[in-house]
């Protein structure tokens, strides 16, 4: 089952591999509570396989990406020796190909042949496995492996480093005793280390019951599941901590690395149990994004600075690695140029300028298409102007401000002022305007019925395509 030798498995506490739970923040939690290693959720062959990996250097994680821009698989340093990545496979060629891609940023590779539901067993994955002695001793041999009694000694001749035992039949659920003899039973047969699951329902309640598990079971090393995501300090010696200290704990981790909100709500309502009908749990399954979530748990002002800082190092990040100087990208002019705010006066922007260009020109008005970053939630924006497009090659953290940085690129390229502080008067915006005030009245006032009227119209009309997450649709989300 183990795919390297790089980390023991001998009289080691793991965290065991649950979908939508494995995610890197519940790892995180997991070491810092003391696991020895930690299981990702299982991730099918077939996705995998079309990943990309990619070196996220905002998160300063790897990542791996689908075409989609979904990241199937996230990981950072702090885990990479205690980190094992579970597959679900039936096929040999896709578990070597997903070995080969993830093997540089992972301690070992699991073949999941315990999971008795649906999600796995259609596709012959899973404990479908069971059935199929040669198959399994196809994939053992290609990347490395796991399970059973009748089937264990012939799996740990393929070369696999230890086997995990979930102490259930295939037609059995976690609602079942855990059957510890069978797992001893394995344990006596091969003399890899086994590692016992399935012990979260009557057995495993706070640390000082998982050595006891472990006798019961014989083996070498103790996995958990239920109890862990219930309680992830069940893995600390001094004994369990509040679950709302460790759902804090957790929060701040999801917020850190970008952490998918639907998947932060499941595990946040998993440890909340039968609290999930409480005001904190109905705020929690009501909220939407990774911010609703931080207001229901009062973490505003840490999911506002993690965004500052992360922020601050994407620009510092792009500055570094791009020139000021136009690149041809496709039928696309791009500059590394970004829109600073105290660069203009208050009534003023890039945009602006554009426009009053255009209509002087006779040009139709710019057209502003603009995409969020899934990985980030940045955005880009390209503008077209006289059937020609411009953008910034960097990335802001607004659509307003991607904006106005596609409007600057255009205007530099063109040599045409953009109404900076200092800039000779243009002639293209009225000194009332550039000076923000007329008989005393603001010009946010009389905008309205004149020309930022047409901007903001024209920003309504223009409908621009957003990307968030991979998906497409019409205007922003």
């Amino acid at each position: 089952m183990m795919a390297a030798a790089r980390l023991s498995f001998s009289d080691i506490t793991a965290l065991a591999p649950m979908v939508r739970v494995g995610t890197l923040p519940m790892r995180l939690l997991a070491l810092d509570y003391g696991a020895d290693v930690v299981y990702c959720e299982e991730l099918i062959d077939i996705k995998m396989v079309q990943c990309q990996r990619v070196v996220n250097e905002v998160l300063e994680t790897v990542d791996f990406v689908a075409p989609d821009d979904r990241v199937m698989f996230r990981t950072c340093k702090r885990e990479k020796d205690r980190v094992v990545f579970q597959m679900g496979t039936a096929d040999p060629d896709r578990a070597l190909a997903v070995a080969r891609l993830v093997e540089k940023d992972v301690a070992a590779i699991d073949v999941n042949m315990g999971c008795p539901k649906e999600y796995s067993t259609k596709g012959g994955m899973g404990a479908a496995l069971l059935s199929d002695p040669d198959k399994i001793e196809a994939v053992s041999s290609s990347t490395m492996l796991e399970e059973t009694i009748s089937l264990v000694q012939r799996i740990e001749k393929t070369g696999v480093t230890a086997i995990a035992v979930h102490g259930r039949f295939k037609e059995e659920r976690p609602r079942h005793p855990v059957h510890c003899d069978y797992i001893q039973a394995v344990a006596q047969a091969i003399s890899i280390p086994v590692i016992a699951n399935g012990g979260s329902l009557d057995l495993v309640k706070t640390n000082s019951d998982i050595e006891e598990f472990r006798k019961a079971t014989g083996t070498s090393s103790v996995m958990l599941a239920r109890a862990a995501m219930w309680n992830a300090s069940v893995f600390t010696r001094q004994g369990p901590l509040p679950v709302e200290k460790v759902m804090e704990e957790y929060l701040k981790y999801a917020i850190r690395y970008d952490n998918n909100a639907f998947n932060t709500k499941y595990c946040l309502c998993q440890m909340l149990r039968d609290k999930v009908e409480s005001p904190l749990g109905k705020q929690v399954q009501a909220a939407q994004t990774n911010a609703d979530i931080s207001e229901a748990y009062g973490l505003q002002d840490f999911y506002q600075q993690t965004l500052e800082q992360l922020q601050t190092r994407r620009g510092a990040l792009q500055s570094s690695s791009q020139p000021d100087r136009p690149i041809m990208d496709g039928d696309v002019t791009t500059m590394a140029v970004k829109f600073e705010r105290r660069e203009y006066p208050p009534q003023i922007t890039p945009k602006m300028f554009l426009l009053e260009w255009s209509r002087k020109e006779k040009l139709e008005q710019p057209q502003y298409e603009t995409v969020q970053r899934s990985q980030d939630r940045a955005f880009q924006s390209t503008v077209t102007v006289a059937e020609k497009k411009y953008r910034s090659s960097l990335w802001e953290k607004s659509k307003k401000f991607a904006e106005q940085a596609a409007a600057i690129v255009c205007l530099r390229i063109l040599g045409i002022p953009e109404g900076r502080i200092g800039e000779e008067d243009s002639g293209l915006v009225c000194k009332r305007k550039r000076e923000g005030r007329m008989n005393g009245t603001t010009e946010e006032d009389v905008s309205k019925k004149r020309h930022v009227a047409d901007i903001l119209h024209s920003t309504e009309t223009s409908e621009p395509t957003v990307v968030a997450n991979g998906d497409v649709s019409r205007g922003q989300r």
